[in-house]
């Protein structure tokens, strides 16, 4: 009986300890995706002020406008947008109603590949 007491206890301790990073995870700048968000997966070829240019996989450059509130990582890391280099592998994501706007950037720079993005179900 004590045992099992016990081991209730540790668990509820472990899980006590971990609700703030789960928490802080819930809270990251890569949240879930919009059903209406549209993404575009490419290289960065500038970026100065607000205008980056991205060249998709066929060459073909687009300039987006970053949005003010825009979120940037690179590798998973809280980054700015001025870390982005030119070559960078980056994702960029805006919604359909705004879509010159860039709302998030996803940046490679040591990762080899994007983390699947997570669709938000609403």
């Amino acid at each position: 009986m004590m045992y099992r007491m016990f081991s209730l206890a540790s668990l509820a301790l472990a899980l006590f300890v971990a609700a703030p990073a789960l928490t802080a995870r819930a809270a990251d700048p890569i949240a879930p995706l919009a059903a209406d968000a549209h993404t575009q997966d490419g290289k960065v070829v500038s970026i100065a002020g607000d205008k980056l240019v991205v060249a998709d996989k066929d060459g073909k450059e687009s300039t987006y406008a970053l949005a003010a509130d825009a979120k940037v990582t690179c590798d998973g890391t809280v980054s700015k947008a001025s870390d982005l280099k030119p070559g960078m592998k980056i994702r960029v994501t805006m919604n359909k109603d705004e879509k010159a706007a860039v709302s998030r950037i996803e940046a490679l720079d040591k990762n080899a590949a994007f983390e699947k993005p997570v669709l938000d179900p609403k």
